[in-house]
């Protein structure tokens, strides 16, 4: 996974790249982990502090030296900051498939790095790690990262009815696919 790892923190695209998670960055990190309206829906808990950012990033880098996760942050070309995590986890070696997930900075929705980065993450896991499918799930609520998905042509394949609880309101969890093949479209 070492191997794999390396090349998915060297990913590259038109408007971001990827590099590898560090504290170094905990600032930049903080400042969308910390935002309530971006950690709404992502899964992780918001992050009240630095210390707490930091920890967490300690957590993933551990979870990705075990061979779990692969994690990378998602950096802005022209301003060289970072604006996002993305990741993939939820590894099934049997059924060769994975779990994608990401986060952006809410000062960056909509402007295509979204699509962009699950594009490199597809292309990534297809070519260099040669998964048969990527999914993944997300609150029905987060509309934008289903517009992502779609986008990616990953296609809804399933709904599980008041499968979240959040702030004392229940939503659906939406559960897209995407099966990777040498004819797949990747954005």
């Amino acid at each position: 996974m070492e191997k794999h790892a390396e090349l998915f923190h060297s990913l590259e695209g038109n408007n971001i790249y990827f590099k590898s998670l560090s504290v170094k960055d905990v600032q930049e990190i903080h400042n969308y982990a910390s935002d309530q309206e971006v950690s709404q829906f992502i899964g992780w808990n918001l992050m009240s502090t630095l210390e707490e950012t930091r920890r967490y990033i300690e957590v993933m880098l551990k979870r990705e030296a075990e061979g779990t996760h692969l994690y990378s942050s998602v950096v802005e070309k022209h301003t060289d900051a970072v604006i996002g995590t993305a990741m993939i986890f939820n590894f099934d070696n049997k059924a060769n498939n994975a779990e994608v997930g990401y986060v952006l900075n809410k000062h960056h929705w909509g402007k295509g790095y979204g699509r962009e980065l699950v594009a490199l993450m597809s292309n990534f896991a297809f070519s260099s790690l040669q998964l048969h499918k990527l999914h993944a799930i997300l609150v029905d609520a987060n509309i934008g990262s289903a517009r992502i998905l779609e986008k990616n042509q990953y296609e809804l394949e399933g709904r599980l009815k008041d499968h979240y609880f959040i702030e004392n309101t229940y939503y659906d969890a939406l559960l897209f696919g995407k099966i990777l093949t040498s004819e797949s479209s990747f954005c």
